[in-house]
């Protein structure tokens, strides 16, 4: 028995051995995900402890549940809860469909060279970055130097009020200029799912008389069904972790009772006047666990509705 488990690891040993170039490239990726993302989970204890700079991770004191239940009974966890949740959602629906869309009608169009002009012009802005981004909304939306300023004031005589100062447009302000940035990134996925379908099926169904809506609707759509699946179970791990540098960015003492989210709160909290960061850790991790439990909600129950999930 003895020498047939030695036999066995003298073989894996030798597998291992002849196979030790790609074992090496295996380690690379593996290595960076210990050390940047396992690694640094050790600090989640702060959320349970009352972390002091002077003590540290572990000479802090431990405070059990105290910081949760401080954040339950803090007065602003539903207005932040309610702001995530409803600029999460509402760019979760319109950051899914639009790439969709976008894909299907590049899809249609026959002139390749204004189909990869088209795709150029959407895929371009998603290499702008966010701090520019902000700064090009800023100027555009200007009420007094902006274009949208001066185009108002040719219209109606009258300055118009600041978009940025109204908390309801934060909302469609955030949702609507992620679609301009990154729908052209996005839809590359599902035009190369599409790139993959069937032509046997369309020439069937243009034999059959069918027209090219119908085409889109019959084949092409049933055809990325699964990708667009996989995609929104991915998106809704996220849903709790909307994007801190926009939101943060386009936040302004007006808008505030909209823009502040979790993300924002959390850096407030951390690095504000008290630089409370046993606070501000728990609720990161709270944040965490909401979109850990809504991924694996999502995935089960995709996989029973349509059986395509992440596993």
């Amino acid at each position: 028995m003895a020498k047939t488990k030695m036999n066995q690891s003298r073989g894996l040993a030798k597998r291992i051995y002849r196979a030790r170039q790609l074992y090496l490239i295996l380690a690379l990726p593996l290595i960076y995900l210990l050390v940047f993302k396992y690694y640094p989970m050790l600090g989640l204890q702060i959320a349970f402890k009352d972390y002091s700079i002077t003590g540290g991770i572990w000479g802090s004191e431990w405070a059990g549940f105290k910081y949760f239940e401080k954040l339950f009974k803090d007065y602003n966890f539903k207005k932040i809860m309610i702001n995530t949740l409803r600029l999460s959602l509402y760019s979760l629906g319109i950051t899914t469909i639009m790439p969709v869309i976008l894909a299907l009608a590049i899809n249609c169009v026959n002139n390749t060279k204004i189909k990869k002009a088209v795709q150029t012009i959407t895929y371009l802005p998603h290499f702008v970055s966010l701090v520019v981004m902000v700064g090009i909304m800023n100027q555009l939306f200007n009420p007094i130097v902006g274009l949208y300023g001066n185009v108002m004031q040719q219209l109606t005589g009258e300055r118009p009020v600041d978009i940025f100062g109204i908390p309801q447009a934060f909302l469609h302000m955030y949702v609507w200029s992620g679609v301009w940035q990154h729908a052209g990134y996005n839809a590359v996925i599902y035009i190369a799912a599409l790139a993959g379908s069937d032509q046997e099926l369309h020439e069937a169904a243009q034999i059959d008389g069918a027209s090219r809506l119908q085409r889109v609707f019959y084949i092409d759509i049933p055809t990325i069904l699964p990708t667009v699946i996989i995609m929104l179970i991915l998106n809704v791990g996220r849903v709790m972790g909307i994007g801190f540098e926009k939101a943060f960015l386009m936040q302004n003492a007006l808008n505030q009772s909209y823009s502040e989210i979790i993300s924002t709160y959390v850096y407030k909290k951390a690095f504000g006047a008290a630089g409370n960061f046993s606070y501000s850790t728990a609720i990161g991790l709270f944040n965490s666990v909401i979109n850990f439990i809504l991924i694996i909600a999502v995935n089960k129950i995709s996989k029973k509705v349509s059986e395509t999930s992440l596993w």
